[in-house]
């Protein structure tokens, strides 16, 4: 009964609201005036607060504590936009680089798309993945087909340990617009981990998106067309001169940079012409001249002997483009409904500034539109904001391994680095179904209570078949029957009828599954095991409150950017004075963190909650 009631006060909360309502619901927030919306003049001075500053943090970044808010609300909302959009002087050196494995070798290069083209390559060549075919003996493909799977799980492992490593740089940077534009451009240029198959590929990219967050966007379009991952994830290598590879032509129009409906069939034929031989060798891109069409190609009405730089100015060119990204980034950090009239002047920003983004960054988040009751408190968190902002919130100053990042992020609908198609995420409503707002609950809760894992959740698919395969080889049995699925359901008659099978074997699949496992879990290192470090009591007797209704409105204050109603608030201040038998703060200070914790997973779990 409890979690439909939150459902359906999402649900409420999402509907479009009346003047009197937002009048009445959203002082406390500082929204302005319902004819705010649309109007892209600056708020003045006079108009800027504490709560309009902590929305700026909302959608600039990942929210803020209450002193970095206090910090922003200080200066006028002029310095305020231009210290989070013109970060590039702020220091971030206390950020470490991404702290490696060393889990990848020369011989890994280039890595065959499939366990068969691998054992082919082996019997052809003599070896693979840097590693010889024996001469003789049992099993003489085996080390190959080891290293084929060590790779698969060693870049996973690795992969995860580079989205703890960003999670962290989100939660901790100086610069929080670079990261939160990153994480946008992570879903605006989906690739992933499935098919890269490969984190240093990966790591580069994020590397690019940060690089490039806040600067041109045609400069980005250019990098990422130029980039390793998403060569390998759109077949560049299959798209050469005679035999052009459509992929990446089609989805640099339909989803990067234009939209669907705006350019033809031919368009994408000959764009692919244009891209034919851009290619990586390993972590650096390459375009192999004879494999490039430099012959006329007629692209959106022109003509010429276009390659790819050109044929990305050409689409720069076209109106629709900046109206395609302006709706897009609108959509990200203000709200999802845009008006064409509004898209269109937002669009002019961008072409005026020649994709030059801060313009159209500093204008927006000055913008009365931006404060306007349809704007603050309405976006739905994405998982990662979510998870990122709540730890911010709590003044976590690391990402704890338990509960497990990846593992969280993942249940609420956005693993990083393995997007669900090409498109991304698709953001708002979405993110919200009745199972997910429950996960929801449940992530508030492993925060607060966390139930302790001693087996690394990253490994622990590996686990269950290293114990199995371990047990089976504890009790004698060879490698083709250790292997062998339906182990313990009849399987041992056909175990032991089977010993000597294994000596006409090239390999066993199942072996160097087992053992590529083993030895990826031996070279990566291990993500974090600690719990989120809180003392709520430490907050509250700091911030001298003397009963349980201050308890309650500073806890709200810090957590909420949505209000809570009078009847909601109330019945937690009536949780908290039966958690703690009394309503007198110094009464209860010996026993206040569980029940404190209880109050917060209360709030965390709140429809509200979910919305910044």
């Amino acid at each position: 009964m409890l979690f439909h009631m939150l459902l359906a006060g999402l649900v409420a909360l999402l509907l479009p609201l009346s003047p009197a309502a937002d009048a009445a619901e959203r002082i406390h927030l500082g929204p302005g005036p319902v004819d705010w919306q649309g109007d892209l003049s600056p708020i003045a001075s006079s108009e800027w607060s504490y709560d309009r500053a902590a929305h700026l943090l909302e959608r600039a970044g990942f929210s803020g504590t209450p002193e970095e808010i206090e910090r922003l609300a200080a200066m006028t909302p002029e310095q305020a936009v231009r210290r989070l959009v013109h970060y590039e002087s702020i220091d971030n050196g206390h950020l470490p680089p991404f702290d490696e494995s060393g889990v990848h070798d020369p011989g890994l290069v280039p890595f065959p798309p499939s366990r068969p083209a691998t054992t082919q390559l082996a019997k052809e060549n003599g070896e693979a993945l840097g590693v010889k075919v024996k001469a003789s003996g049992n099993r003489r493909l085996q080390p190959v087909v080891n290293k084929f799977f060590y790779w698969l799980r060693a870049s996973m492992l690795e992969t995860r340990r580079v989205s703890y490593w960003w999670a962290n740089r989100m939660l901790n940077t100086n610069r929080p617009l670079e990261e939160k534009m990153a994480l946008f451009w992570h879903g605006h240029f989906a690739t992933s981990e499935a098919k890269v198959r490969d984190y240093r590929k990966m790591l580069l990219q994020n590397e690019t998106f940060r690089r490039h967050a806040t600067g041109n966007f045609r400069d980005l379009v250019v990098a990422v067309a130029q980039d390793p991952a998403m060569l390998y994830f759109l077949d560049a290598g299959v798209n050469v001169k005679g035999a052009p590879n459509e992929n990446f032509a089609r989805e640099i129009m339909e989803l990067f940079t234009m939209g669907v409906g705006n350019y033809t069939e031919k368009d994408i034929r000959e764009a692919a012409r244009a891209f034919t031989g851009w290619n990586s060798d390993d972590l650096t891109f390459v375009v192999n001249t004879a494999q490039h069409d430099d012959g006329t190609k007629s692209f959106l009405g022109n003509r010429g002997g276009f390659d790819g730089v050109e044929v990305i100015d050409l689409i720069m060119a076209q109106a629709v483009t900046a109206e395609f990204m302006t709706a897009k980034l609108y959509g990200y950090l203000v709200r999802q409904e845009l008006s064409p009239a509004l898209n269109g002047k937002l669009a002019a920003i961008l072409r005026d500034s020649n994709y030059e983004m801060k313009p159209l960054l500093q204008r927006v988040f000055l913008s009365r539109d931006f404060y306007s009751p349809a704007s603050m408190g309405t976006h739905i968190k994405s998982p990662t904001e979510l998870v990122v902002s709540t730890y911010k919130k709590l003044g976590v100053d690391d990402v704890p391994g338990i509960p497990d990042f990846n593992l969280v992020v993942t249940a609420l609908g956005q693993e990083l680095f393995w997007p669900p198609t090409v498109a991304g995420w698709a953001h708002g409503r979405s993110w919200i179904t009745p199972g997910l707002l429950l996960e929801r609950g449940n992530f508030a809760r492993a925060v607060l209570f966390p139930d302790i894992d001693f087996i690394p959740r990253d490994r622990y698919q590996a686990s269950l078949m290293l114990r199995e395969v371990h047990a089976r080889i504890k009790q004698g049995l060879d490698i083709t029957s250790a292997t062998l699925p339906g182990y313990g359901n009849g399987g041992m008659m056909m175990a032991e009828s089977n010993m000597m099978a294994d000596r006409d074997e090239d390999f066993n699949t199942r072996f160097g599954s087992y053992r590529g496992w083993q030895m990826a879990i031996e070279r990566v290192k291990p993500l974090p095991r600690h719990t989120a470090r809180l003392n709520l009591s430490a907050m509250v007797m700091e911030a001298g409150l003397r009963n349980t209704e201050e308890v309650v409105d500073y806890f709200l204050d810090r957590l909420m950017r949505t209000p809570l109603g009078k009847t909601e608030r109330n019945l937690l201040v009536t949780f908290l004075d039966g958690e703690l038998g009394t309503s007198d703060i110094t009464v209860a200070e010996t026993y206040l963190e569980a029940p404190l914790r209880a109050l917060v997973h209360l709030i965390m779990s709140q429809p509200e909650y979910q919305l910044g």
